[in-house]
C-alpha cells in the first residue's frame, strides 16, 4: 500500500519542476492525480509519465491567479475521481531581480496574483469541497525559505511567501474542526531545470551556494515532493499549521 493509496487530489504548477515531481510521487504512492498548469504541453507530459508508470491522472488547464479557474479545477477533480482528499498548491513564479524601490507594479501584481492570491483561491474552493465531503482532507502549500528571511532583489516573491505562511496558519486553524489539515513546505535552493541551467552557466557561483549548505548539495524536486506527499498522508495525521523547511540545513547558518 502506498502512502496515499486510493486518494484523489490536485497538484498545481505540475508541468515541471517540483510540481511534476510531486504529481509523479503522489501517483507512485497510489493516488489519483489531477495535474494542473497553464502550460498544457508540460502538463500533458506529466500525465503521460504517470500513465506510463501505471498511475492514474488527468490534465486540467487552470490559471492559479483566477478564482473561477480554481473553482472549476475542483469541480473537474470531483467529476473525474468522485472526491477531493488532498491538494498540493504548488503554482508559483518570480519576478526579475531588483531593489524594492525599482520593482515595477506589474511584477508585484503578477507574483502576488499567482503566489499568494492563487493560494487563497485554491484553499477557499478546495477546503470548501473537503468540508462538504465530511471526511477531512489535507492541503500542502509550496512556500519557501524566502518566506522566512529577507532576500535581496526579490521583494515581490518574498512578500508573497511571507503572506503564504500566515495564510497557511490561519487556514489550518479555521479548517481543523472539519478535519482538514493545512501545512506548507519551505524549499531552499532546489535543482529544477531553471536552477540547474543557472548552476551550469555560473559554476563558481553555484559552488559557493552549495558550500553554504550544510548537507553539501542543492535539493532535488523529489526531496520536496516526498515531503509534500508525506504531509498529505495519514502518517502526518496530527500535523497542521506547520512549515516544513527542506533546505539541507541552509537556514541554520
Amino acid at each position: 500500500m502506498g502512502l496515499v493509496e486510493g486518494k484523489a487530489g490536485i497538484v498545481t504548477g505540475a508541468a515541471g519542476g517540483i510540481g511534476r515531481a510531486s504529481a509523479l510521487t503522489f501517483a507512485a504512492e497510489g493516488a489519483k492525480v489531477v495535474v494542473s498548469d497553464i502550460d498544457e504541453d508540460g502538463g500533458q507530459e506529466t500525465v503521460k509519465l504517470i500513465l506510463a508508470a501505471g498511475g492514474d491522472a488527468i490534465f486540467v488547464r487552470a490559471d492559479a491567479s483566477s478564482e473561477s479557474d480554481n473553482e472549476a479545477l475542483v469541480e473537474a477533480a470531483v467529476a473525474a475521481f468522485g472526491r477531493l482528499d488532498w491538494s498540493h498548491l504548488n503554482a508559483g513564479l518570480t519576478a526579475p531581480g531588483a531593489p524594492v524601490t525599482e520593482q515595477k507594479k506589474e511584477y508585484f501584481d503578477k507574483v502576488l496574483g499567482v503566489d499568494l492570491l492563487g493560494v487563497v483561491y485554491g484553499l477557499k474552493h478546495q477546503a470548501t469541497r473537503m468540508a462538504q465531503q465530511g471526511t477531512g482532507g489535507a492541503i500542502v502549500i509550496s512556500a519557501s525559505t524566502a518566506g522566512m528571511t529577507a532576500q535581496y532583489g526579490m521583494a515581490p516573491y518574498v512578500t508573497a511567501k511571507w503572506g503564504v505562511l500566515g495564510l497557511m496558519r490561519t487556514a489550518a486553524l479555521e479548517n481543523a474542526p472539519a478535519g482538514i489539515r493545512v501545512n506548507a513546505i519551505c524549499p531552499g535552493m532546489t535543482a529544477t531545470a531553471g536552477v540547474q541551467a543557472w548552476a551550469d552557466s555560473v559554476p563558481e557561483q553555484a559552488a559557493a551556494v552549495r558550500a553554504k549548505i550544510p548537507l553539501g548539495r542543492l535539493g532535488t524536486p523529489e526531496d520536496q515532493a516526498n515531503a509534500a506527499v508525506w504531509l498529505c498522508s495519514d502518517k502526518a495525521s496530527y500535523i497542521t499549521g506547520t512549515d516544513l523547511v527542506i533546505d539541507g540545513g541552509h537556514l541554520l547558518g
